[in-house]
């Protein structure tokens, strides 16, 4: 046995703790994918300080307006090219790692696409976030539709991707776009004539800006006559709006006049936005507000909303415009939480999304919760909010289920349809709601928090809930609100929800019928001609 005060030899003498910390940090480095953990800064005094990178989470908001997405792409504006590059000029990215975030352990908690915008959206990598002033920094050097909110420090093994319980999306759909008489097709306004339910017109949508046909007179006879449009400019060219007490930014828009009836467009003054009482014409046009056009807004009857849509009425017709009264009451609302519920739970959404075949294991995803039981009124405008939670989603998945859910609201497909659509041996063509009133509202780490709650930070939006529902408010909210009315996009959308364009929404079953039996279906179309198969 060996004598323990025999002195030991330099081979064998005990390291000090500076060396083995240098030495197990040197394995550490061999193991990581970036080059270097280290950086060294010269301050002003000539001493150099070392900084360590970091793994962060990082959580921030963007309005999606303008980017292919959030996903880098070659070639393409994206939100994740901008931040990289915001990474790089603010030093948390070495030159060497620049535009190669693998090296960094980069990763997305969702993706979202083109036009989509994002107010929990969150990030992971290993970054240098010191000096203090990182998110200052990252600010600085991204444009103000990207905002960082914060950081947390996170265990070296935290991804945000997989270690994402749960995301929460919301689509903001108009109230008016609910409503089964507005915004309908030129088929079914055209064969409603002389109905009981006749259908009106609309006019702020496709026909918006070009000349107008057989507006006087005769409904068959083409008289043309150039589109008003009343401007903010003061041109000499500007129609004369009377009667109507509005001083500014009004635009009016005719379309052709199959039922010789108007609606009349809402317009926006600096103050905001207000409806338009009287517009007398050179050409004769008349305009009537009666008791019954003052309940028909853009949300279909909210006499709150300061947007209004009137019907009008050519050459002193007798018969007055009637409004549809449609409103997102107790009935609608329960209605439509109806049709969403059939989403919750795990089913097979291959009809809703792109390039997944109905065998592949990932077509399958789990809803935990699907709810429109908010309202929200932007710049006088109404919106349904339509929150959804689920683990992940695929590619169009949310737009394509509303759009569906949309469809069936207006009665142009039956509720049974998303059942249908959801079976692994039903193949069908769902309609594709618009990208705008889409945004990313949250991403949950549960799991993650309950594991390391005693030695780390939470991983939440907690902490910025108020950075978080302002740039909401400033951005996004205002974002949709205005492209609806400066666009019409849900307005030309739904113009495009009938059977002509997707003929699988008036299937029921197998065999091919109707969701409305009683309806004779004309077999010499043949874009609507189905057989009905008896035994």
């Amino acid at each position: 046995m060996e004598n323990s005060d025999k002195t030991p030899t330099s081979s064998s003498q005990p390291r000090s703790p500076s060396l083995a910390a240098e030495e197990s940090e040197s394995k550490k480095l061999k193991m990581s994918t970036t080059t270097s953990d280290d950086e060294q800064c010269t301050t002003a005094e000539g001493t150099k300080i070392r900084y360590k990178r970091r793994k962060v989470a990082i959580f921030f908001a963007y309005c999606g307006v303008g980017y292919q997405g959030m996903q880098k792409n070659p070639g393409a504006k994206t939100i994740e090219g901008e931040l990289e590059e915001a990474l790089y000029v603010s030093g948390a990215v070495p030159e060497q790692d620049r535009g190669l975030s693998k090296r960094y352990d980069w990763a997305r908690s969702a993706r979202t696409d083109k036009g989509v915008s994002a107010v929990g959206q969150v990030v992971s990598g290993r970054f240098y976030i010191d000096p203090p002033g990182f998110i200052d920094r990252l600010n600085s050097n991204l444009p103000s539709q990207i905002r960082i909110f914060g950081f947390k420090r996170v265990t070296a093994s935290f991804s945000a991707k997989k270690f994402c319980d749960r995301r929460r999306y919301v689509y903001l759909i108009p109230v008016f776009a609910l409503d089964p008489c507005c915004h309908r097709d030129r088929e079914t306004v055209l064969a409603s004539l002389g109905s009981e339910n006749e259908l009106v017109k609309c006019l702020e949508c496709s026909e918006r800006g070009r000349k107008v046909e057989g507006l006087f007179g005769n409904s068959k006879r083409n008289l043309e006559q150039e589109a008003v449009d009343v401007e903010t400019d003061g041109s000499s060219n500007r129609t004369a709006v009377a009667n109507s007490g509005v001083a500014e930014n009004v635009e009016v828009s005719l379309s052709k006049g199959d039922d010789s009836r108007l609606n009349k467009e809402s317009i926006n003054d600096n103050e905001g936005k207000v409806s338009v009482e009287e517009l007398n014409y050179k050409t004769g046009l008349e305009t009537v507000v009666s008791d019954q056009d003052k309940v028909s807004s853009l949300n279909g009857g909210s006499e709150n909303n300061s947007g209004v849509l009137k019907e009008e009425k050519v050459n002193g017709e007798d018969t007055a415009a009637k409004g549809s009264g449609f409103s997102y009451g107790e009935k609608e609302r329960e209605r439509f939480n109806k049709i969403l519920k059939y989403y919750v739970g795990t089913h097979n959404f291959h009809n809703f999304t792109t390039r997944i075949k109905p065998e592949d294991p990932s077509a399958h995803r789990f809803i935990i919760s699907f709810d429109a039981s908010t309202t929200v009124v932007v710049e006088g405008m109404e919106f349904v909010k339509c929150e959804i939670v689920g683990q992940s989603f695929m590619l169009h998945q949310i737009r394509k289920m509303m759009g569906l859910a949309v469809a069936i609201m207006r009665n142009c497909a039956p509720e049974s349809l998303i059942e249908k659509a959801l079976q692994k041996d039903v193949s069908i063509t769902v309609p594709t709601a618009p990208e705008v009133g889409l945004y990313l509202d949250e991403c949950f780490f549960t799991s993650y928090n309950q594991k390391w709650k005693d030695t780390h930070e939470e991983v939440s939006m907690k902490a910025y809930e108020k950075e978080a529902e302002d740039f909401k408010m400033k951005y996004i909210y205002s974002h949709i609100a205005s492209t609806e009315y400066k666009e019409g996009t849900v307005g030309l959308w739904l113009h495009s929800l009938n059977h002509r364009n997707y003929p699988d929404l008036r299937i029921l079953d197998e065999e091919g019928v109707t969701d409305d039996k009683k309806t004779e279906i004309d077999t010499n179309d043949k874009k609507t001609e189905i057989e009905v198969v008896t035994e």
